[in-house]
C-alpha cells in the first residue's frame, strides 16, 4: 500500500520522461490505487497525440481501476483533440477519487475537475503542487504568458571566460558535464544559438550522448539566430540529423540595431508548438536576450581553471550600473565531475509580469 503523497511522487517522476517530446502538450504522469491504496496502473504522456497519462494507466489498471484512485499531476482534461476527455475516462472507470497536483490553466482543456465532481467523484488538489510544477514550468510558464520558457545554458571557467584569447574553446568542462549538456538538450524543443556560434565553433547542435548510452528518441529543432544569412551551406546544423531553422530579419523582421526582433521569434515559435528553448550561446545573443527581459531560467556549467583573458560568457544585457544587475535566485548546485552546474531563476520585478495570455494555438490533446 503506497500514500497518495508517495504515488504523486512517484507521478511527478512519470511525467518528466515525456520532457522533450509532448509539446505542445504539457508533460503528465498518473497513477492508479485500487480500492485497497495498491497500485495497479501507472503511465505517463510520451508524445503529442499519443495517449494520455490517464489512459495508460486505466488501460493497464482495467477493472482494478473501479472504487479506487487516481494520482494525476495536472487537471485532467475535458476536452476532445486527438484523444478523448481523460476526465470522461475516469468517470467511466468507475474511479471514486481523484487527486490533481496542479490545475490546467488553459481554457480549452480545463474544465475536469468540475465534470469529475459533477459525476460524483471526490477531487483533492494541490498534492505536490509545487513540485509538480517545477517539473512543468516551461509549459505552464509559455502557455501562461504565449511566449516558449527560455533557458539561457553557458559554460565558463571559475573567471567567467568562455574562450581563451586565441578563441579556442574546447573543451572548457569535463566530459561528464558535456554529457550532462545532452541530457539536458533532450528535454527542450529547440536548440537555439546566434550565427556567430555557428561562424566560430561549426557545432551540430544534436543530442548524442546520454547518460545510459541510449539514442534520443526526438532531436530538438535547431534555431540559428542570422539576421543577415551568413550560415555557411555546408554548416553542420544544416545537415540531415535534426530539423533546422535559419531565422533571418527578412523572414521575421527586425529589432533593435537591425538585428532578428526576438519576441517576434518567439511568438512565432509559439505558434509552431514550442514551449521550451535552450539558449545556447554565443555571448552577443545571450545578452541580446537578457537585455529584453527574455530568460526564463540560466544553467552554467562552471570549470575550476582560470584564463584572465578571452571571451566572456555574456556580452551587453542592457545594466550599465550596480543598481540595474539581473538578479537571480539559485535553485540548485550540484557537482557534475571536477565542474559545477548550477541552476538558477531570474528574479522577477512587478513590472515583469505579464498580462493573461489566452491559450489558443498549438493544442495537439
Amino acid at each position: 500500500m503506497v500514500t497518495e503523497d508517495e504515488a504523486m511522487r512517484r507521478a511527478i517522476a512519470l511525467a518528466a520522461r515525456g520532457l522533450g517530446t509532448t509539446s505542445p502538450n504539457p508533460v503528465v504522469g498518473c497513477l492508479l490505487l485500487d480500492a485497497e491504496g495498491e497500485v495497479v496502473g501507472e503511465g505517463f504522456h510520451a508524445y503529442a497525440g499519443g495517449p494520455h497519462a490517464e489512459i495508460v494507466a486505466l488501460a493497464q489498471a482495467g477493472e482494478l481501476a473501479r472504487g479506487g484512485t487516481a494520482i494525476v499531476t495536472l487537471e485532467p482534461c475535458n476536452h476532445t483533440g486527438r484523444t478523448g476527455p481523460c476526465a470522461q475516462a475516469l468517470i467511466g472507470a468507475g474511479v471514486k477519487r481523484v487527486v490533481i497536483a496542479v490545475d490546467d490553466p488553459t481554457p480549452r482543456a480545463a474544465g475536469g475537475a468540475a465534470a469529475l465532481r459533477g459525476a460524483g467523484v471526490q477531487v483533492e488538489t494541490g498534492v505536490r503542487r509545487h513540485e509538480a510544477e517545477q517539473g512543468n514550468i516551461a509549459w505552464l510558464t509559455a502557455v501562461r504568458r504565449g511566449r516558449p520558457y527560455v533557458t539561457w545554458k553557458y559554460a565558463a571557467t571559475l573567471d567567467g571566460r568562455s574562450a581563451a584569447v586565441d578563441g579556442t574553446s574546447q573543451w572548457i568542462t569535463s566530459a561528464p558535464a558535456r554529457t550532462d549538456v545532452h541530457t539536458l538538450r533532450s528535454t527542450m524543443d529547440v536548440i537555439m544559438v546566434g550565427v556567430g556560434t555557428v561562424l566560430a565553433d561549426d557545432p551540430q547542435l544534436t543530442v548524442r550522448y546520454l547518460k545510459d548510452g541510449t539514442l534520443a528518441i526526438k532531436q530538438p529543432l535547431r534555431v540559428v539566430v542570422d539576421s543577415h544569412g551568413r550560415t555557411p551551406a555546408g554548416a553542420r546544423v544544416r545537415d540531415a540529423a535534426a530539423p533546422t531553422w535559419i531565422v533571418t530579419t527578412d523572414e521575421i523582421g527586425a529589432g533593435p540595431e537591425g538585428r532578428v526582433d526576438l519576441n517576434a521569434l518567439l511568438a512565432a515559435l509559439f505558434s509552431r508548438g514550442i514551449r521550451s528553448i535552450l539558449l545556447e550561446g554565443g555571448p552577443t545573443l545571450a545578452g541580446a536576450f537578457l537585455k529584453e527581459g527574455l530568460v526564463d531560467q540560466v544553467i552554467g556549467y562552471v570549470a575550476p581553471k582560470l584564463l584572465g583573458a578571452g571571451k566572456t560568457a555574456v556580452l551587453d544585457a542592457g545594466v550599465t550600473t550596480i543598481a540595474e544587475a539581473i538578479e537571480l535566485d539559485l535553485t540548485d548546485l550540484t557537482q557534475i565531475g571536477p565542474d559545477l552546474r548550477f541552476t538558477a531563476s531570474l528574479r522577477q520585478k512587478p513590472s515583469d509580469h505579464p498580462a493573461h495570455h489566452p491559450y489558443s494555438e498549438g493544442m495537439a490533446i
